[in-house]
């Protein structure tokens, strides 16, 4: 049953580049944030490495070439911004504040808001249904923490999280649609202090 809740829904999907088979799919609202801390003058980025098998299939892969000879060679960590799933209940602010806490190990406070990013995903496990995604991104100030002082369970999630200088970051994180997020960032420390 069509309903107005559900047009106007759907219009703004459409207005915004998403297409209409979208409304259909199940959705995902995660919060994350950019955290910079000023460390001997130059800012860092706080940064996770997840788990192997804690990476999400987040972009479509392109039609795959013939298959070369591969030579073995030693992976780059793959890099990403702290975030996860907003509670039933939460504000995406705190569940951002949350996320970097337990991903990291580092308080932080809220700044500004970046940017929201919408994609769409296949689960890669259960169902392997699409999901139509949108993760909140915030701009955070460290306050204070050790970076990596995990919980035991969260190493099931996160091999290590790590400051990184912010003018690196962007060629280490592992997503096109968080790289943006970091460049937001960076322009946002260029015509703010902080």
């Amino acid at each position: 049953m069509w309903s107005a809740r559900g047009s106007e829904s759907s219009k703004r999907l459409e207005s915004s580049g998403i297409p209409d088979t979208v409304s259909a799919m199940a959705r995902e609202f995660s919060a994350g944030g950019v955290v910079l801390r000023e460390i001997s003058g130059v800012w860092h980025v706080a940064l996770i490495e997840p788990q192997k098998n804690e990476l999400p299939n987040e972009t479509p892969k392109a039609a795959s070439a013939p298959a070369k000879a591969k030579t073995p060679r030693k992976s780059a960590a793959v890099l990403a911004l702290p975030k996860g799933l907003v509670d039933a209940g939460e504000k995406p602010q705190a569940a951002a504040l949350r996320e970097v806490l337990e991903e990291t190990g580092i308080a932080a406070e809220l700044i500004a808001k970046l940017s929201d990013n919408k994609y769409v995903y296949v689960r890669s496990w259960g169902d392997g249904e699409r999901v139509f995604k949108i993760v909140t991104f915030y701009l955070m100030r460290y306050v204070s923490g050790e970076i990596d002082n995990l919980t035991s369970d969260m190493r099931i999630e996160v091999k290590q999280a790590l400051w990184v200088p912010l003018a690196d970051a962007a060629r280490q994180l592992a997503y096109s649609n968080e790289r943006k997020v970091l460049r937001q960032a960076q322009d946002y420390v260029e015509t703010h202090p902080l």
